[in-house]
C-alpha cells in the first residue's frame, strides 16, 4: 500500500469582498512592510488598487513591483528579487493570475535560499532548505490555483524552456479568493483560465498518482466548472464567477499533490516557444489528449461523464471516451476557445522540436498512459 502526501496552504478566505481581511491578517501576523507583486494591466484596470486601498486604510507600508510578463521569465524574477531586497519587505502580497503568484513564489524562495539566485537551478524539485518569505496571494483569475499549490512556472528564455518548479516551501501562507477581483476579467481571459482549471481537474483525476482524497476534489471541481463556466464567461453571472473561483481552488488542492499529464507537458512548450497563454494552450490540447489517454482510464472517464450529467449507461469504452471528449470540446467552443492549434500562430514545422521538449517536461511522468515522442507528435498534428 502506497503512502500519499497532502500539502495545503495554512489559511484561506473565500467570497466577494474577502480582500478586506488583508490588513487584519497583516497586523495579526506582525508584518512590517510588504512588496506587492502585480502586473501593469491590473494596475491600469484599477484591480490592484482595490487591494491597496485596504492596506492604505490601516496605513500599512508597501511598495509595488509590476514589471513582469504574462509568461514570466527568469529576468522578471531577478528584477522582482532586487526590488524586494531594496525595499526591505518581510512579506509578499501577490495580486494577479498565475504568472504574478508564480513570480512571487520564486522571489520568496530565493530570498530565503540565496544559493538558487540564478533562478534556473529551481527547475524541477529543487532541494531548498527554508520556507519562502510569507506570501499572501489574491488571485484575479479563476484558473491556475497558484494560491494553493506547491508549483510555479518560470520561462528560461535562454533555453526556451518553461521550468516547472515543485517545492512545498513555496506555498502561500494565506490565500484570499475574492471573486470581486475576478469579475472584471475580459471574456477571453475568463474562458482561458476557466479551461485551465478544467484541465487541472481532469488531468489530476486521471493522473498516475491520483487517490481517493484527490479524486474527491477533482471530480467536484469538474462538476462545478461544467455547471458554471459558460455563465461566468458569457453572462458575467456573479454567482457563477464565485463558483468558478471556488472550483479552481478545489482543483488546485488536488493536482498540487498528485501532478498532471501531457496536456501540460505539451502546453508548456507552446508557452515557451510562442508565448501562447497557458490556459488557451491547455484548452486547445485537452480534447485531443483525452482521446489518446481515454483507453487507459475508461472507468474514470465514465465517472467524469456522470459528474457532468451525461447518460453513461450501456456504452462501450469507445463511446464513453467519445462522449466525454465531445462534452469537453463543446464547453471550450461555447466560451470562444479556438478548436485548433493553427489559430494560435504555431508553426507546423516545429512539431518535432515541440514533441521532444514535451517528452522531457516534468508533467509527462504523471500521464496515465505511457507516451513516446511519436505519440506526442501525432497528438500535436491532430490538434493542429
Amino acid at each position: 500500500m502506497s503512502v500519499n502526501r497532502m500539502i495545503l496552504n495554512e489559511t484561506s478566505y473565500f467570497g466577494p469582498g474577502a480582500r478586506n481581511v488583508v490588513s487584519k491578517e497583516f497586523l495579526k501576523r506582525g508584518y512590517q512592510k510588504a512588496l506587492v507583486v502585480t502586473d501593469k494591466s491590473l494596475v491600469k484596470a484599477g484591480i490592484t488598487e482595490k487591494v491597496l486601498e485596504v492596506l492604505d486604510t490601516e496605513f500599512l507600508p508597501y511598495e509595488v513591483f509590476s514589471d513582469l510578463k504574462p509568461n514570466p521569465t527568469v529576468e522578471s524574477v531577478k528584477k522582482g528579487l532586487e526590488k524586494f531586497q531594496k525595499c526591505k519587505a518581510d512579506v509578499l502580497i501577490a495580486i494577479g493570475g498565475g504568472s504574478v503568484i508564480d513570480v512571487a513564489k520564486a522571489i520568496g524562495i530565493i530570498a530565503t535560499n540565496p544559493e538558487f539566485s540564478d533562478v534556473v537551478s529551481l527547475n524541477g524539485t529543487a532541494d531548498t532548505k527554508n520556507r519562502s518569505i510569507p506570501i499572501i496571494a489574491l488571485p484575479t483569475t479563476a484558473g491556475t490555483a497558484a494560491e494553493v499549490t506547491i508549483n510555479y512556472v518560470i520561462t528560461d528564455e535562454k533555453s526556451v524552456t518553461k521550468m516547472v518548479c515543485v517545492d512545498p516551501n513555496d506555498i502561500p501562507v494565506l490565500a484570499i479568493i475574492d471573486t470581486e477581483l475576478m469579475a472584471e476579467m475580459p471574456k477571453s481571459l475568463a474562458a482561458a483560465t476557466g479551461m485551465d482549471a478544467l484541465t487541472h481537474a481532469i488531468e489530476g483525476y486521471i493522473t498516475k498518482g491520483s487517490w481517493v482524497m484527490t479524486d474527491m476534489m477533482h471530480l467536484k471541481a469538474i462538476q462545478m466548472i461544467f455547471a458554471n463556466l459558460e455563465k461566468a464567461v458569457n453572462e458575467k453571472d456573479p454567482e457563477a464567477i464565485n463558483n468558478m473561483g471556488i472550483a479552481q481552488y478545489i482543483a488546485g488542492m488536488g493536482f498540487s499533490n498528485v501532478g498532471l499529464g501531457i496536456v501540460h507537458s505539451m502546453a508548456h512548450q507552446l508557452g515557451a516557444v510562442y508565448d501562447t497563454p497557458h490556459g488557451v494552450a491547455n484548452a486547445v490540447l485537452l480534447p485531443y489528449v483525452l482521446e489518446f489517454n481515454g483507453e487507459a482510464c475508461v472507468p474514470k472517464m465514465e465517472e467524469i461523464g456522470r459528474a457532468i450529467g451525461l447518460d453513461m449507461d450501456a456504452l462501450t469504452p469507445k463511446e464513453i471516451i467519445e462522449k466525454v471528449v465531445q462534452a469537453v470540446r463543446s464547453l471550450a467552443l461555447s466560451v470562444g476557445i479556438p478548436e485548433k492549434m493553427r489559430y494560435l500562430d504555431v508553426s507546423k514545422e516545429d512539431i518535432k522540436m515541440l514533441s521532444k521538449k514535451a517528452l522531457k517536461d516534468p508533467c509527462t511522468a504523471g500521464n496515465p498512459r505511457e507516451v513516446t515522442v511519436s505519440d506526442i507528435e501525432k497528438i500535436y498534428e491532430k490538434a493542429y
